[in-house]
């Protein structure tokens, strides 16, 4: 059969002068035999899908701790809505669609439990710092399938890495991924803020509305549209001016309104407690690791990374379970 090699072949007539094509991969840090029917891109997606860290994000929080409802997102229901996003965008401009699909599934697979306040406190007690951009990375390199790793190829790994603001991915490919997050979280977190009662769809302001919406379909439409109409037949990915500066200032409107909240927030300070507390414990009991990840410190790596690798694989219903079992009575456990 030569299904993939046709595959390769519509890539190279079809798509976009600029796109990422299959064929011309840099490959993988381990050469392996080509599949026969799917592609390098495509590979690398099923193995995300199908990795133990892409389950756990169905129990990792988004941006509402314990939300009271079934309608909040997650950390997998945002990564899906990234994905999505992405694909659209990617088609419109006859990109690689499953390089796209591929690095918005596994953007986050290294994120902690509790959002970014648990992001923030990994950051915060570790010498070394902690980045979930480049956890993800870690992740797959070190952690799964058994410690051997995805194998992924070089461009979702760079898309992964390079996924937030600061990072440059080295495809246009990941520049979606890059502007698909920051459209999914704006996006979902207006919407759960709405169901949460924090904001109502008057509040947004005039001056933001009047550019790309006041609902957040209209939102959501109006910055998949602008993207492709600015970055149509070009070589990089970019929104318009005007729309580009109301998503900025409706980014300060979500921080200043929700992502400050009380109400929406006001729990985090015990979620960043906690996570202080699991990485103070390990730290001086680290016999308590796992056996895998203790291994990788006699193969030289530092402590205090395993022990970020640790904690920020854990769901949030893990985090709180290890918890109870370090520091509370047995008798006291429901």
């Amino acid at each position: 059969m030569l299904v993939r090699e046709n595959l390769e072949q519509w890539e190279k007539e079809y798509l976009s002068e600029y796109a990422c094509h299959s064929v011309d991969s840099k490959g993988r840090s381990r050469e392996e035999e080509q599949c026969d029917i799917r592609t390098v891109f495509q590979r690398d997606r099923d193995r995300i899908i199908h990795c133990k860290s892409f389950r756990r994000l169905k129990d990792k929080t988004q941006v509402f701790l314990t939300p009271e409802g079934d309608h909040y997102r997650t950390r997998l229901t945002h990564t899906l809505e990234v994905s999505q996003n992405a694909r659209t965008i990617a088609k419109a401009l006859r990109l690689n669609e499953d390089l796209v699909e591929a690095i918005a599934l596994g953007h986050d697979l290294g994120h902690t439990p509790f959002g970014h306040a648990g992001e923030r406190a990994l950051d915060r007690v570790c010498p070394l710092g902690f980045e979930h951009n480049a956890q993800s990375v870690r992740t797959v390199e070190l952690f799964e399938k058994d410690g051997h790793g995805l194998n992924l190829t070089y461009e979702v790994k760079d898309g992964i890495l390079n996924h937030q603001t600061k990072g440059i991915p080295s495809t246009l490919e990941g520049k979606i991924v890059r502007f698909s997050d920051k459209i999914a979280y704006i996006h979902h977190d207006m919407d759960d803020a709405i169901r949460g009662g924090i904001l109502k769809e008057e509040d947004i302001p005039k001056e933001i509305g009047d550019v790309i919406g006041y609902t957040c379909g209209q939102r959501l439409d109006h910055f998949i549209h602008d993207i492709v109409s600015t970055s149509h037949g070009k070589d990089y990915i970019l929104m318009s001016e005007p729309v580009a500066e109301a998503m900025s200032k409706l980014r300060q409107f979500m921080f200043e309104n929700v992502y400050t909240n009380p109400k929406a927030k006001g729990e985090e300070g015990k979620a960043e407690m906690l996570i202080e507390i699991l990485y103070d414990y390990h730290m001086k009991h680290k016999d308590k690791l796992p056996k895998d990840m203790l291994a990788l410190t006699e193969q030289g790596e530092p402590l205090e990374r395993i022990v970020c690798d640790y904690i920020s694989a854990m769901t949030d219903r893990f985090a709180i379970a290890k918890f109870e079992e370090i520091y509370m009575p047995i008798a006291w456990h429901g």
